[in-house]
């Protein structure tokens, strides 16, 4: 109880709100995360196709880990963590609605441009690009968590081998051997969709 001069009598303030150990986490969990937004931020949209799509996949994410910060401060690569965290809440979310809504229909190519104005260029952000990420994130969905992060790494990303073995704290075979399977997988599926259309 406080006395009258308003302060609480010796040893009861630290009862109130997180004890300082957990604080620091709090801290330190926020300073390392951070510091990580912009490459989180890149991989996120490299993943869903989309800037808005992939702040809430790192909203997430960061939701997720911050129920155990220690856990991503003792991680040797706290980039990996966040986004094998990433990689498996948009899996779950892509499992989720293959089950219940099928993709969006690609929009018609818009009409002639009126006269005098010039038609938008697909290849500059336009449709096929719209196209082109779509068809990304409809492919990753046939893959496990484990080959859709090599591929998005090193065929997406642009990382070597050996640099997203690193990231992904993994022996560089294990995960060369995972994108292998990876591109089997994905090989077989536009070769079985292949067919169905001919």
């Amino acid at each position: 109880m406080a006395d009258h001069s308003g302060r609480c009598p010796a040893g009861r303030g630290d009862e109130f709100g997180p004890a300082p150990a957990e604080r620091q986490y709090a801290e330190d969990f926020n300073r390392v995360f951070t510091d990580l937004l912009p490459r989180l931020h890149h991989a996120a949209a490299t993943l869903t196709g989309s800037p808005l799509a992939a702040g809430d996949v790192v909203h997430d994410a960061y939701l997720r880990i911050a129920r155990r910060p220690e856990r991503f401060l003792g991680h040797p690569q706290p980039y990996a963590y966040v986004f094998t965290t990433m990689t498996n809440i948009l899996r779950d979310q892509w499992r989720r609605e293959r089950r219940r809504v099928p993709l969006p229909e690609v929009p018609e190519q818009a009409e002639p441009a009126e006269a005098g104005r010039s038609a938008p260029d697909p290849q500059s952000g336009g449709l096929a690009e719209l196209q082109a990420r779509w068809e990304v994130v409809r492919l990753l969905g046939f893959l496990t968590a484990k080959q859709a992060r090599a591929v998005v790494l090193v065929d997406l990303d642009g990382y070597s081998v050996d640099e997203a073995a690193d990231l992904l704290g993994l022996h560089r075979s294990t995960l060369a051997v995972t994108r292998r399977r990876a591109h089997r997988r994905l090989r077989a599926v536009l070769e079985q969709e292949r067919r169905r259309g001919s």
